[in-house]
């Protein structure tokens, strides 16, 4: 017995576009939390050392060797690709398909496909053990025939 699964391709299509568009969300929400930290992490290092209180020695000086126009140009450079990365974020965003219905019908489907996922899965169940009893079935034939030829006896 074949389980012959039909779906609209229209629905398939829009479905994997969806789920690409879900992988390309995740991954732009991964790229923006490593901009962000690369950036403050960045503005921490280059930030020059601040005297807390007069009590305390004055900081050592800050002894990279890009020159102070380098460093004033990375948190430009750096806030630029971030605010990219949440436009890209923002464009993919708008590219989503609108949800269809209210949250009600959004619940109704899920329990119509719950419960048909329900029916094809006892179906699959019913179809295991048919073709594990044609199994058993082969696998002793197989034996017979191996041991007939084993004992170079006829077949009955």
């Amino acid at each position: 017995m074949v389980i012959v699964c039909q779906m609209n391709i229209y629905g398939f299509w829009r479905q994997l576009v969806r789920m690409d568009i879900i992988s390309q969300l995740q991954e732009q929400a991964n790229t923006i939390a490593s901009l962000a930290f690369n950036t403050f992490g960045t503005l921490q290092r280059d930030a020059p050392p601040v005297r807390l209180s007069p009590n305390y020695p004055e900081p050592p000086a800050n002894t990279t060797t890009e020159t102070p126009a380098d460093i004033a140009e990375q948190p430009k450079l750096m806030s630029a690709s971030l605010v990219t990365a949440a436009k890209q974020f923002d464009e993919l965003d708008w590219a989503l398909p609108v949800s269809e219905g209210d949250e009600e019908a959004q619940l109704k489907r899920i329990a119509e496909l719950q419960a048909k996922n329900e029916e094809v899965g006892q179906e699959l169940q019913n179809q295991l053990k048919v073709a594990e009893t044609e199994l058993r079935r082969v696998q002793g034939l197989f034996n017979e025939a191996a041991d007939n030829c084993f004992s170079l006896k006829k077949p009955d």
